[in-house]
């Protein structure tokens, strides 16, 4: 691989501008007139930093704003790369004749920027494979343990202990296979035919229909931008599923004075409130928010999963409540022969025991703030937004009625998008499209947010 130093790079130290402002211009530059291609290799900070003889916090806050301008593109464990741009690249002047420019090839990448799919090209690759060697040396199973395996039971108690300050032990949690398998067996376990059941609205489609499925009557809760309105509740409700961290799909999160209301409300009604925390380790503004299940956890059922942290294919997730309510899932669970993998709990178990899980969240944050930074810009400056400060979606409010248009003119630049329509349950109330910023690179996040914005321009 050539280095930079064998292209003009130029940096003073005498100037006014700061090195990594000059560096960030020149490596700009460079991919701007082709001098550096699509798809190209750079060094490592540290190596950068000793050829051109700075430091490296130069050369890494260079790359950091490139990064987040989508001039480059990150695989862990590969290095760092030139992004492939939407811009055309200027042509660079040599001293014979230029050759004729290709011919214009249509770029035919589909870009997803659809809500509830998270980056999986990103992880730790000598982790994972360590991790599934390490359950493969175990013999196979008879049935698992309907709570789950005790072991990961102790290592998820201080996970989110760490990541939510739910302080809990391992008698406090049952191990799903994800968050629909956790609504199910709380449908199971807390509800029966008739019985009535709010889901939010707009809200997440697979709670109401998991609980239909289980034979209740599906009650739609309306929501503003802070979360579920309380005060609209309807008395009689057995079960309430909320997204309290952030609101799925308009991204709230639902303020302390408005959890003690709900709080209330459970206490008087005998409901339980079924928390959802399906993204709450990705906030940008501040620390993770704790989760309501830590203020009653005799009121509250909490769902999580490592769908988004780590992968969906993983399928495993946790259900948290009191010790009563975990083991009538669990004999209720026996019964219907639900279980969770047994090798798959012991390789999730390894990513915790070794810290692995942690660093991967610490890393997926960084590149998630990046594209949302991306999505605030370009989408930002053509409507209002709204829960852009967690999660891995926005959405972003258009006239009624427009955006299904948009949606189909997006699909044929390659671009899919969804709608908050579609997630009604009720009278739609809110108009516009759910942005999703996790399944798609940087440079096709800006690339595809690119279109929408000139799309919504022509409303």
């Amino acid at each position: 691989m050539r280095t930079l130093v064998d292209l003009p790079v130029s940096l003073s130290r005498d100037a006014a501008v700061p090195l990594t402002t000059q560096l960030a211009a020149w490596l700009r530059d460079a991919m701007m007139s082709g001098a550096l291609a699509p798809g190209e290799r750079l060094p490592s900070s540290r190596g950068l930093a000793a050829q051109l003889e700075v430091s490296r916090t130069v050369v890494t806050e260079a790359y950091q704003q490139l990064y987040a301008e989508g001039w480059l593109d990150g695989r862990h464990g590969s290095g760092t790369f030139v992004a492939s741009l939407e811009t055309p690249r200027r042509a660079v002047p040599e001293p014979q004749a230029p050759p004729p420019p290709p011919a214009a090839v249509p770029d035919e990448r589909t870009i997803n920027l659809t809500p509830g799919h998270p980056w999986v090209r990103d992880y730790d690759r000598a982790a994972w494979k360590r991790a599934w060697r390490r359950a493969a040396e175990l013999p196979p199973g008879d049935y698992p343990d309907p709570y789950g395996l005790p072991h990961l039971r102790e290592l998820l108690a201080g996970h989110l202990r760490r990541t939510r300050a739910v302080a809990v032990g391992p008698e406090n949690i049952l191990v799903t296979r994800g968050t629909g398998n956790g609504l199910d067996l709380c449908a199971l376990a807390l509800l029966g035919p008739g019985a009535k059941a709010g889901v939010e609205d707009p809200g997440y489609r697979t709670a109401r229909a998991v609980f239909a499925a289980r034979g209740a009557e599906v009650v739609p809760c309306p929501v503003d931008e802070d979360g579920v309105i309380v005060d609209g509740l309807p008395d009689g409700l057995r079960v309430l599923y909320t997204t309290p961290a952030h609101q799925y799909p308009l991204g709230g999160r639902l303020p302390i004075p408005r959890r003690e209301r709900l709080l209330s409300w459970a206490a008087r009604t005998g409901a339980v409130i079924v928390e959802d925390d399906y993204d709450a380790e990705f906030r940008y503004d501040v620390a993770p928010l704790p989760a309501l299940y830590g203020l009653d956890p005799s009121r509250v059922v909490l769902l999580g999963t490592l769908s988004k942290s780590l992968a969906p294919d993983v399928g495993v997730g946790w259900l948290v409540a009191a010790p009563e309510t975990v083991d009538r899932v669990a004999r209720l669970r026996r019964s219907v022969a639900d279980r969770t993998s047994g090798p798959v709990q012991h390789a999730v178990a390894t990513l915790l025991e070794r810290g692995d899980l942690d660093r991967h969240l610490r890393r997926m944050r960084l590149e998630y703030a990046r594209r949302r930074a991306v999505v605030v810009e370009v989408l930002g400056a053509v409507c209002r937004l709204r829960g852009d400060t967690a999660g891995l979606h926005v959405l972003a409010e258009l006239p009624p009625g427009s955006a299904p248009g948009i949606v189909a003119r997006a699909a044929e630049r390659g671009v899919l998008l969804d709608t908050v329509e579609r997630h009604h349950h009720g009278a739609e109330r809110l108009h516009g499209l759910v942005i999703g910023y996790g399944s798609a690179s940087l440079a096709d996040v800006r690339r595809g947010c690119r279109i929408v914005a000139g799309l919504i321009r022509r409303l």
